[in-house]
């Protein structure tokens, strides 16, 4: 089962996403929460695999609260789910270590895939988030392509393979079929690329594999 920590302060968006989430087999909703420091302090206590928090809560908003898991709990994969898809509300979950964002207007089908996604090491963003970002990548706003594949330089032809991989939002079961390698193989390339590019996580490495061209079209 992948566990489940909701967050948001209006109880009736915690019932709507809760009850999404209950048509999943797979997927249990441990704890809910109704503001930030309330949703770090349950997370610490029920150790989820994925912790859904919104954005605008009181106390601590969900930009702080995924910061701070992401230095307390970092083994609970962190996805925003908000209904703003303002830039700055894009560039903020990423910078705060989010695995994920999603938008509540979207697909219910989405909230399941992006919590089976990050819960399996993956990384997540909902479509209309994904074609922002691209968007940004290709009018050179998050970086120069140049400067994204002299940092892409310092990894081996291996690790650079994986990056992409990641860049494709592969988690890593997907890239150890298709490099033929265990699991843990994959694990441990991951940990090193994030290490040597200083790089907070999974949706980092993405967006650097794709300012460094190393996502193909199609993959």
């Amino acid at each position: 089962m992948i566990r489940v920590l909701l967050a948001d302060d209006e109880t009736m968006i915690r019932a709507g996403v809760r009850a999404i989430l209950s048509t999943a087999e797979d997927v249990e909703v441990v704890a809910e929460a109704g503001d930030g420091h309330q949703a770090v302090e349950l997370t610490r206590r029920h150790r989820p695999d994925v912790c859904l928090l919104d954005i605008r809560m009181p106390r601590l908003d969900g930009l702080q609260a995924a910061a701070e898991l992401a230095r307390t709990a970092p083994e609970t994969a962190v996805v925003m789910l908000t209904t703003f898809s303002e830039d700055e509300y894009i560039a903020g979950a990423l910078g705060s270590g989010a695995a994920g964002f999603l938008l509540k207007a979207g697909d219910p089908r989405e909230l399941i895939a992006g919590v089976r996604a990050v819960a399996e090491g993956g990384a997540y963003l909902s479509p209309a988030v994904a074609r922002r970002v691209i968007t940004h990548l290709d009018s050179g706003t998050l970086g120069k392509r140049a400067t994204a594949r002299a940092r892409t330089d310092e990894l081996t032809d291996r690790e650079r393979e994986v990056l992409a991989l990641v860049g494709a939002g592969l988690p890593n079961a997907e890239i150890a079929a298709r490099l033929h390698v265990v699991e843990g193989t994959v694990k441990t390339y991951v940990s090193q690329i994030l290490a040597r590019l200083g790089l907070k996580n999974r949706v980092q490495a993405a967006i650097l594999a794709y300012e460094a061209g190393l996502v193909r079209d199609g993959e």
